[in-house]
């Protein structure tokens, strides 16, 4: 018996891994109230949940994020946030990190 591959960004792993959601749920939990705005999270896992293609997360994020009042360019720009103006350094700081963090297995050392 042979063991798929492992690949970079894995499709849904709430579906697939037992307990994914509860972990998912746990990491969002201890990042709020630790001094960064709502908002920037909500940024950070819409980038990941790109990263990820996850379209259920990428919907969740984005509805939360246009509730808060983000603009649709905003939320559009959020994958090219490198070349468009349209964020503080704080959310180009998070979403930076939130690419960084979910691009670890790209790397040759991670």
């Amino acid at each position: 018996m042979t063991t798929p591959a492992l690949h970079s960004q894995m499709r849904n792993p709430v579906s697939v891994v037992p307990g994914a959601i509860d972990a998912l749920q746990a990491l969002a939990a201890c990042t709020q109230d630790r001094g960064v705005p709502p908002q920037t999270l909500e940024l950070a896992h819409l980038r990941a949940s790109q990263i990820n293609g996850g379209s259920v997360c990428v919907d969740l994020h984005s509805r939360n994020l246009k509730k808060a009042g983000e603009t649709d360019e905003q939320l559009a720009a959020a994958a090219a946030r490198r070349h468009i103006p349209h964020f503080t350094e704080a959310e180009r700081a998070a979403l930076a990190l939130a690419e960084a963090l979910t691009r670890l297995n790209d790397r040759e050392d991670p």
